[in-house]
């Protein structure tokens, strides 16, 4: 049981940050190299998402209309 934890820890901390950290990376050299495309904006908005799981989401507006 620890040993899950540990693991599920570690995927968290490691694994997540350094897949976001991919997903940007390629889609700013997809960019440069042939401009905006449907691929590179998946691969942002898929960095972004992981970037969520952590908690580095953007704050929120309480009241945003």
């Amino acid at each position: 049981m620890l040993f899950n934890m540990v693991k599920r820890f570690a995927i968290m901390a490691i694994a997540v940050p350094l897949a976001a950290a991919g997903a940007r990376k390629l889609s700013d050299t997809l960019e440069a190299k042939r401009g905006p495309s449907r691929g590179s904006r998946a691969l942002r908005q898929g960095a972004d998402f992981l970037g969520g799981l952590r908690g580095n989401q953007k704050k929120k507006r309480r009241f945003a209309w």
